[in-house]
């Protein structure tokens, strides 16, 4: 009977706490993409996929403007589902990714990459160069299907400044100077958004770029 009594007002205080916890730590409040991150923000961002409705709200909460597409196929086992165009200054323009993609890339950029370059460079980031989201391919030498096969991933390779700077990951990642410090900071900051971040101490494979993604596996390398 004690037992029962202590486990009652164990879960009688957590219904009175969580209320009053902030977002990133209370895990049946909604994202708050323009809020602080958290603990469960990685959780959140991918549970967005079960629920496509609230992630394009938390994308409209936050400012963003992003149009659900209809639901498709890019090739055999490549369903594209809950995607749309993510806004904003990339290099090819309004690549195509899922809802989640976009809400996880809205806090990358304004919580870690903007910031960065602020530290390190002293300047904003006036566009994103990226190698592309959508690629109906299995992953390098395996045979399951890559996050790109359903736009759930976006890999990154250069970023140029507000000052007409670029920074390269193929150039600038592991010297000693701030644009290195700089991808450093991004790298790690991509970690605690991010299910996989992949970069240049990965593999070969990712010396010119860093892949980032909502899928099932976690990894920072």
């Amino acid at each position: 009977m004690t037992l029962l009594i202590l486990l009652f007002c164990a879960l009688a205080g957590a219904a009175l706490l969580l209320p009053r916890l902030p977002e990133p730590w209370n895990p049946f409040a909604p994202i708050d993409l323009a809020g602080p991150t958290g603990p469960l923000t990685r959780h959140k961002l991918r549970g967005l996929a079960r629920d496509p409705a609230a992630c394009f709200a938390a994308l409209a909460a936050a400012g963003i403007q992003a149009t659900p597409l209809p639901d498709a196929e890019a090739g055999a086992d490549c369903p594209l589902r809950a995607t749309t165009r993510l806004p904003g200054p990339l290099d090819p323009a309004r690549p195509l990714v899922t809802c989640p993609m976009a809400a996880a890339w809205t806090i990358y950029q304004r919580q870690v990459l903007d910031p960065a370059a602020q530290t390190h460079l002293g300047t904003g980031i006036a566009r994103v160069r990226h190698l592309g989201t959508l690629s109906c391919r299995n992953v390098r030498g395996g045979t399951r299907r890559s996050e790109h096969a359903s736009a759930n991933a976006i890999d990154i390779a250069a970023l140029r400044l507000d000052d007409g700077r670029e920074v390269s990951v193929l150039r600038d990642w592991g010297r000693d100077t701030p644009a290195a410090a700089f991808l450093r900071d991004a790298r790690d900051g991509a970690c605690r958004i991010f299910a996989a971040v992949l970069g240049p101490e990965r593999d070969a494979a990712h010396a010119d770029h860093f892949h980032l993604d909502l899928g099932r596996w976690t990894a920072c390398r």
